[in-house]
């Protein structure tokens, strides 16, 4: 697995956001998210990062692409996804990047909240790469 700082889209980021849980890199209509190991990732944590990039990228939310580049081992909250949804944020679609069967599964059950904005890559790149492709579509 890769890290956004290793890869030849790092020189792309518009701001990055540390946390004591992990890092956000904000990029043009996409965020990617690192977890540090161990973690466990709440709504306060959750609402912390959506406020950052809401306010940092003057959005709503509604237009961002949010990539969980589940480098690190960690936990989320998953039924905090509902408090996502009640304070009436929104994603304009939801990636996962990972390769073990435990990030797999992970996604599976965040699909009970996300339905069709979810979709799991195994590597970062193509993560990006759909984004990117997304983001052109909405343009044309």
């Amino acid at each position: 697995m890769k890290y956004v700082r290793d890869s030849s889209y790092y020189e792309e980021v518009i701001k990055e956001v540390k946390y004591s849980f992990g890092e956000l890199f904000l990029f043009q209509g996409f965020v990617v998210g690192e977890i540090y190991e161990g973690q466990t990732i709440n709504w306060q944590n959750a609402e912390l990062m959506v406020d950052d990039v809401v306010n940092l990228l003057g959005t709503d939310g509604s237009d961002i692409i949010y990539i969980s580049n589940r480098v690190n081992t960690y936990s989320v909250i998953a039924s905090d996804w509902l408090k996502f949804f009640k304070y009436s944020y929104s994603l304009k679609s939801y990636y996962v990047v990972s390769t073990n069967n435990v990030g797999t599964l992970n996604s599976t059950i965040e699909k009970l909240f996300f339905k069709k904005k979810i979709k799991h890559f195994n590597c970062l790149d193509e993560a990006i790469l759909e984004a990117k492709k997304l983001l052109k579509e909405k343009v044309k």
